[in-house]
């Protein structure tokens, strides 16, 4: 399975198996977290075989059998937000073609134990990672009319990176987000309170995939 075959099939999974995670994709994950982290300047880590992500509250409504996430932290600046997002829609997709499932988590994470395993720097989330008890549903999707326009005769590649974008995971599944094309240029705008650039970062990601990052550029203006 490559990344854009891990696009499609890779869905929120909230319940796990006690399958441990396999040392060498432990390690094959470790290598791409690294590599993520240095391109970047974030710290983003794996821990595994841990249960203090969650507090008992949502152990028992959201999350089952959640032992290993990935702590999404790096150093506080104006951006760090959106990068988060962007390698953790990388990391979500590079578990998936290693067999594993995820579940983005923004908000409902024990925070305390998570800032103590990040360090210093800002904590945006965490993702659950393992065996999934099932493989998960896909989301709700807009209608691309409804999040995307292009002017003039809108190219195959554009139309590819929407429904790549449309299958990105966003915060409470709004997929606050419209994107524009001119040309070889695009434009995004998001908007989903504080969790606005962590979602562009992951939509981002997703239409890079889609479209091929070599047929446009992002501009923030046309």
């Amino acid at each position: 399975m490559d990344m854009k075959e891990a696009m499609y099939t890779r869905h929120t999974v909230r319940k796990y198996t006690d399958q441990a995670i396999p040392v060498e994709i432990v390690t094959l994950m470790n290598q791409r977290i690294d590599e993520n982290n240095r391109k970047y300047n974030l710290n983003i880590k794996l821990v595994t075989d841990d249960t203090s992500a969650f507090g008992v509250v949502a152990k028992l409504i959201l999350a089952k059998g959640i032992k290993n996430y990935l702590v999404l932290a790096g150093p506080p600046n104006k951006d760090i937000d959106e990068k988060l997002g962007y390698c953790s829609a990388d990391l979500m997709l590079y578990a998936q073609t290693l067999g594993l499932n995820t579940w983005y988590v923004g908000g409902t994470y024990n925070r305390k134990s998570i800032s103590k395993k990040a360090g210093e720097g800002r904590v945006i989330g965490v993702v659950a990672i393992g065996y999934g008890a099932t493989q998960g549903v896909p989301h709700k999707s807009k209608m691309p009319s409804k999040v995307s326009s292009y002017e003039g005769d809108m190219p195959d590649w554009f139309k590819n990176g929407i429904e790549a974008a449309l299958l990105a995971p966003t915060a409470l599944n709004k997929q606050a987000f419209y994107i524009t094309g001119k040309g070889n240029k695009v434009k995004i705008i998001c908007d989903n309170g504080i969790f606005t650039g962590v979602d562009l970062g992951i939509i981002k990601y997703h239409f890079e995939l889609g479209a091929g990052i070599e047929n446009f550029e992002w501009v923030t203006d046309f």
